[in-house]
């Protein structure tokens, strides 16, 4: 299996507009983020994590040329706003593409976005998506895939893990029964948006606290602001624990 960092970067990404700062400045490609997603790969089988703006680049970046399944874990617009998009997998693959996610997120997919989720137009010039809700593991080839929820803020969102790998991003706490799935992992991908204190997010503190309660093998650390240098937080954290940067890829 191996997992694509299509993007680590928060809401605004970085470099942010109109913002001067080192880190927007920065010549170090690690510091360039679009938002956050990953792809998970195994086999045949791609999964895509969310479905950002910056969606379209993210696919040509890293060439991927079919779709399996979309995982949505909230539905807030820097995770969801590049649906559109979809509809060249639509077009390349000419399936409806099966798209799971919580109550409270199919519900505003559905809502926002109605006209994806009609019937397919015969030429497929629209997106053409099916939604499931997701609530227990799921087999997707050779991936199993458990929800995992957790609270961004006062938000019930989803992670997900993939067989030894769990990603858990825009998120405060995670509840006792989540931490129970989460246990013997190889790889933990965690929020940890900047250094200051935030109502919704974890930063470098608190994503250093639930990697060292969680324990994975090696935790890996995305959706960054520009007030994260690269360079610098990779010099500060332990060992077992790394930033992302984005066409990062880890092989299992």
């Amino acid at each position: 299996m191996k997992i694509i960092f299509l993007g680590t970067g928060s809401s605004a990404g970085t470099p942010a507009i109109a913002c001067h700062c080192p880190v927007c400045c920065s010549a170090d490609p690690r510091n360039h983020r679009l938002r956050a997603s990953i792809l998970v790969q195994d086999g045949g089988t791609n999964l895509l994590v969310d479905t950002g703006p910056d969606l379209r680049q993210q696919m040509l970046r890293a060439g991927v040329q079919v779709l399996s399944a979309v995982l949505y874990t909230h539905f807030h617009a820097d995770h969801i706003n590049g649906v559109d998009d979809l509809r060249a997998f639509n077009f390349a693959q000419k399936i409806v593409i099966p798209c799971h996610a919580d109550e409270r997120t199919a519900i505003e997919l559905e809502t926002r976005f109605r006209y994806c989720f009609l019937p397919p137009d015969i030429t497929w010039a629209k997106p053409s998506l099916a939604m499931h809700r997701i609530a227990s593991p799921q087999t997707f080839g050779g991936v199993e895939v458990t929800p995992i929820p957790v609270l961004h803020g006062q938000l019930p969102i989803l992670g997900y893990r993939f067989n030894d790998v769990a990603y858990l991003t825009d998120l405060k706490t995670i509840p006792d029964s989540s931490l129970m799935l989460l246990q013997g992992l190889k790889v933990l991908i965690l929020d940890c948006l900047h250094y200051a204190e935030h109502p919704t997010h974890l930063n470098v503190e608190e994503a250093l606290y639930w990697a060292r309660r969680i324990d994975a093998e090696r935790t890996i650390f995305t959706h960054m602001t520009h007030d994260v240098d690269y360079a610098t937080l990779a010099a500060e954290l332990p060992e077992t624990v790394i930033p992302a940067y984005d066409g990062m890829v880890v092989d299992l």
